[in-house]
């Protein structure tokens, strides 16, 4: 049924204006005043901003990882992400030394199938670099349409790769038009700190973050970046969470290498503390890269504000406390790594960002939305509200104040890592192609609704479908 959106302010990373949205067919057709509505269904937002859906580049859904699989599934994590004005993810496929791609490509879609109630790509793992698996990159960003592979450059002897891998892939997505991306922690160095650690019976959760010193994070983005400059392609650097880091992709952009910095809501206002917090409850918060001194905090809104970092992820990757994260009650290092960000990535940006005046309006859109649809092969199709696009819109309520808590989120946990904040701005209708997924604040989507994004090539726009359009 047409839809047609009346008396909203559009906010786009470069525009913000009031103007009515007319929607068929899945897409937008039509942006003008005074648009006809004969027919249509009407959708008054008036009070309210109309973003471009945001697209959330890092999660981890129905995810194994240390004895135990992510509580968050394709069903649960991206109703969540709906609600928190998400209406595209990409997930990561995590592959086996020794195993074709595919195998685990066809995992991944299996695990998502009939699941998802919005749309989502997948980046690639690339755990080595043998000539077996190099040759099939080829076909996985035709056939697949996966134009990201990541590195680990941590987790020794789980998901950690060599310097050299990490060099082939950068070739290898130079030739064929992929965004490498690395999660930069110096994998050696914090094996040793943890068996060191344990050894002189450190268990508790803040060892998780004190073996695993920001200097190590800063050292490993720098190597990133001088094998990138070196294989003349492009990297992502994932969840940097500290000065060090910031610092070396700003260092690297100023001499010219093709390298973006993505940061997440937690290191924006939670810190290492956290990780102290009595009764285990410091388990909560052991996510890598960990928690931060609270002073970095000011240093990664400065970077988003000057451009050093360019978009939020959430790094979503949800265990429970009970159960799950007590698995490493004795040791620290057997703590499940991640947390529950999904559904709460876009409010904290913008209550915290915005609101607070360290980031502008359209930045907001830019780091939610619409740089990593340039990044990740997705723009305009995704990431800006234009004729021809995607109508995934989310209908924003600026003012809404709440306090955020497990007791009224969306996500399987048992815990909010952002507990008792509270926060100004809040969706109040998502609608992902053009259908609500969340109308009024209550979901009213489908599970497998969500299509699956072949995406294209890094630096590539997509060539829209021509739309007849009438802007008056």
């Amino acid at each position: 049924m047409k839809k047609v959106i009346i008396n909203g302010t559009i906010v786009t990373a470069s525009d913000t204006y009031k103007a009515d949205v007319c929607i068929e067919n899945g897409v937008i057709t039509q942006i003008g005043t005074s648009l006809s509505t004969e027919g249509a269904e009407v959708i008054d937002a008036k009070g309210n901003y109309l973003f471009p859906g945001a697209i959330d580049p890092h999660t981890h859904l129905d995810m194994p990882f240390g004895g135990t699989v992510t509580k968050d599934d394709y069903e649960t994590g991206t109703i969540a992400a709906a609600f928190g004005g998400t209406t595209t993810i990409i997930d990561f496929c995590l592959t086996s030394k020794g195993k074709p791609l595919q195998s685990s490509i066809d995992t991944w879609h299996a695990k998502s199938k009939d699941k998802a109630v919005i749309d989502y790509g997948f980046h690639l793992q690339i755990v080595e670099g043998s000539d077996e698996v190099l040759s099939e990159l080829p076909k996985v960003v035709e056939n697949e349409g996966i134009t990201s592979f990541k590195v680990f450059m941590a987790y020794k002897n789980v998901f950690q790769a060599d310097d050299e891998t990490l060099f082939k892939t950068l070739l290898a997505g130079k030739e064929l038009g992929a965004l490498v991306m690395v999660h930069a922690e110096n994998g050696d160095v914090i094996d040793y700190l943890v068996k060191k650690a344990l050894a002189e019976g450190n268990t508790e959760p803040i060892y998780h973050a004190l073996t695993r010193p920001p200097e190590a994070e800063g050292e490993a983005t720098g190597r990133a970046a001088t094998l990138t400059a070196l294989a003349e392609s492009q990297l992502y650097v994932v969840h940097v969470s500290c000065a060090e880091a910031a610092r070396k992709i700003a260092e690297a952009r100023s001499n010219g290498v093709d390298i973006w910095g993505e940061t997440c809501p937690q290191y924006l206002v939670l810190d290492q503390t956290y990780l102290e917090k009595p009764d285990f409850e410091g388990a909560k918060y052991v996510w890598s890269p960990p928690l931060r001194e609270k002073w970095n905090q000011e240093v990664l809104w400065n970077a988003l504000k000057s451009g050093t970092l360019q978009t939020i992820g959430s790094d979503q990757c949800s265990f429970d406390f009970d159960g799950q994260k007590t698995l490493g009650k004795d040791d620290f290092s057997a703590i499940p790594n991640g947390g529950p960000i999904i559904e709460d990535r876009v409010s904290i940006l913008f209550s915290e960002g915005v609101k607070k005046g360290r980031i502008s309006l359209n930045q907001f859109v830019d780091l939610t939305s619409t740089r990593a649809a340039k990044l990740f092969g997705l723009y305009p199709k995704k990431g800006t509200i234009a004729v021809g696009a995607d109508a995934d819109i989310v209908i924003f309520d600026p003012n809404v104040e709440r306090v955020i808590s497990a007791e009224t989120h969306h996500m399987a946990v048992d815990y909010n890592a952002f507990e008792g904040i509270q926060v100004i701005g809040e969706p109040v209708s998502v609608l992902s192609r053009g259908e609500f997924v969340i109308l009024d604040k209550q979901f009213v989507g489908k599970a497998g609704a969500g299509q699956y994004l072949k995406r294209g090539k890094y630096g590539e726009e997509i060539v829209l479908e021509e739309v007849s359009s009438v802007v008056s």
